[in-house]
């Protein structure tokens, strides 16, 4: 698979990617998510293996901004009413062709980046259409470890994922980037 050689740029929607989606709210009023550490490694090895990473969400929440931090993500948009023009303008500040793009998203509001980037993906549990326009559906749910088994495609195909084992196992090894 020569086009996921080419994958510069790993950008993500949150809520029903990095979450399971559902939105908790105190008695209080205030919102909370959960995250999971699993794909949060999987941000992790992404940067490791020197691909920028970046969340586009339509929402604004000082969760998504904790997590961002967290993770080191590169770039962070959120109140973004039109995702496609808000991953656009971030691949000519950057520098980032969008076929060097994988867009991982679940929903409707999501399927115009997963069908202009160089690999869409989707959760196994996003809609049926965001699902039919992806490149790769991946056998777990968002929030549950979705983004993790995308990352791991990508880094296989890009022929870095042993690199990255070993790295683990030994601490010693080198990355190819």
């Amino acid at each position: 698979m020569k086009y996921l050689t080419q994958i510069k740029l790993l950008a993500l929607d949150v809520d029903g990617v990095l979450t399971d989606g559902i939105i908790y709210y105190s008695p209080a009023g205030d919102a909370m998510k959960g995250f999971s550490a699993r794909d949060g490694m999987g941000i992790s090895l992404a940067r490791m293996a020197g691909l920028k990473t970046a969340l586009i969400t339509g929402r604004r929440s000082p969760m998504v901004e904790q997590r961002a931090k967290d993770l080191h993500i590169d770039y962070v948009i959120q109140d973004a009413r039109d995702k496609l023009q808000a991953l656009r303008q971030l691949c000519r500040e950057t520098g980032i062709a969008m076929e060097e793009v994988s867009y991982m998203g679940d929903d409707l509001n999501d399927i115009s980046l997963i069908r202009n980037v160089g690999f869409g993906a989707a959760p196994c549990d996003g809609c049926e259409e965001a699902c039919k326009a992806a490149a790769f559906v991946s056998n777990f749910r968002g929030g549950y470890g979705a983004l993790r088994e995308l990352v791991e495609y990508i880094l296989k195909n890009q022929g870095i994922w042993d690199d990255i084992v070993n790295h683990f196992l030994t601490g010693t090894a080198e990355f190819k980037q």
